[in-house]
């Protein structure tokens, strides 16, 4: 008798186990759903606390795509998708600065300055620092909070706290529809001109073109093309500036993640005149091979900082909820071949590192070109020629 209530006990176990288990697959995740699904539906139905669906799925979508270990893919959430887009197109409604958090999260330092912007307009310098939006302290409401009230609507206001040195001062800025200069032209002493290119996006072979005409109509004898701080772009405005400059050859070269090829090729109409690219560590990706395609073509010589060396292409897809992944789906190589992954970037013909000062100066487009190193070595290389 003892031994069958031992028995009995056991088999009484598994069938509760079973139970058990059949319970958590048809409740708590459909026969056939996947771990993540399990869990999530686990944690919304059992966790004593508070969850939030949308906040547990961009989590987990976010660590997926770190997951593959790729520095060029990345997840965004449905709001960093809609900037991302605006990115993108070189357009947005704001008021005109780039901002990064402070250490101690006490307010936003503010980095760079759109010119003739709202905020430039209204007082705002790049260097200051914003501790309060329309009345509230950055540091109590938090960042993500504060970055929010920034935005707004194209004709409303907001009112920035910014420190200054010792100074504080309360600027009133009014929100609109910015469209930020993709290139623009710079004449320098000895008929040398130099074209700042922002990025390879929207409207970048456009103006890009549009500058270096404005430039020889000046009496541009020679170009410097600054691409440094380029986070790169579209293909296609690439190689619309590319197939400008270049005699008739190859331009690009890719390969995508079904073995497939493509090679972009330019036609015999150039722009013939002495030319050098600036480049840094962040110069990525078409930024990296502008500059490539220029110095195999031999057209035009590299000054600056080593880049980074970018050797995969991106495609951006939308999921269901309006978010988006940025996801690495390709190869792409110089008109010679070369990876840029393979080679470790690109090595400058000439160009020192440029000091922490001077460097800030450069990101915040206020470092004037007489006192930039870089641009004087091109300078004066292209003036020997």
């Amino acid at each position: 008798m003892q031994k069958f209530s031992k028995w009995l006990s056991y088999v009484l176990v598994a069938v509760i186990a079973s139970c058990v288990t059949l319970f958590l697959c048809t409740c708590l995740g459909v026969p056939g759903s996947t771990k993540l699904q399990q869990l999530e539906n686990l944690i919304l139905d059992r966790y004593i606390g508070e969850a939030e669906r949308d906040a547990m799925e961009d989590a987990a979508a976010e660590a997926m795509v770190n997951a593959i270990g790729d520095r060029w893919s990345f997840y965004m959430t449905a709001a960093e998708y809609q900037d991302y887009q605006e990115q993108m197109a070189n357009a947005y409604v704001g008021v005109g600065v780039t901002i990064s958090v402070r250490e101690d999260g006490h307010g936003f330092d503010v980095m760079q300055v759109t010119k003739n912007g709202p905020a430039q307009e209204a007082g705002v310098q790049a260097g200051d620092i914003i501790t309060g939006i329309d009345g509230k302290v950055v540091s109590q409401i938090g960042t993500d909070a504060a970055r929010e009230m920034i935005r707004g609507e194209a004709g409303t206001q907001v009112k920035l706290t910014v420190v200054r040195g010792e100074d504080t001062h309360t600027l009133t800025v009014t929100r609109r529809s910015i469209q930020m200069p993709v290139a623009t032209a710079t004449l320098l002493p000895d008929r040398i001109g130099l074209v700042t290119i922002e990025n390879f996006d929207s409207r970048c072979a456009e103006e890009t073109t549009a500058a270096i005409e404005d430039l020889r109509k000046q009496g541009a004898e020679a170009l410097i093309f600054d691409v440094r701080y380029n986070p790169g772009g579209y293909v296609d405005e690439l190689v619309k500036v590319l197939d400008y400059l270049l005699p008739e050859g190859d331009l690009f070269r890719s390969e995508d993640y079904k073995g497939r090829t493509e090679v972009r090729k330019s036609d015999a109409d150039h722009l013939d005149m002495p030319m050098a690219v600036l480049v840094n560590g962040s110069s990525y990706s078409a930024a990296e091979f502008f500059a490539a395609a220029l110095k195999e073509y031999d057209a035009a010589m590299i000054v600056g900082e080593p880049t980074t060396g970018k050797g995969y292409f991106q495609q951006t897809y939308r999921l269901s909820d309006g978010s988006a992944v940025n996801l690495s789906v390709g190869k792409y190589y110089t008109p010679k071949g070369v990876s840029l992954a393979d080679v470790g970037g690109l090595i400058p013909d000439m160009g020192e590192k440029l000091n922490e000062e001077m460097d800030a100066k450069l990101y915040a487009d206020i470092l004037d070109p007489a006192e930039d190193p870089h641009i004087q070595a091109a300078a004066n290389a292209l003036k020997s020629k």
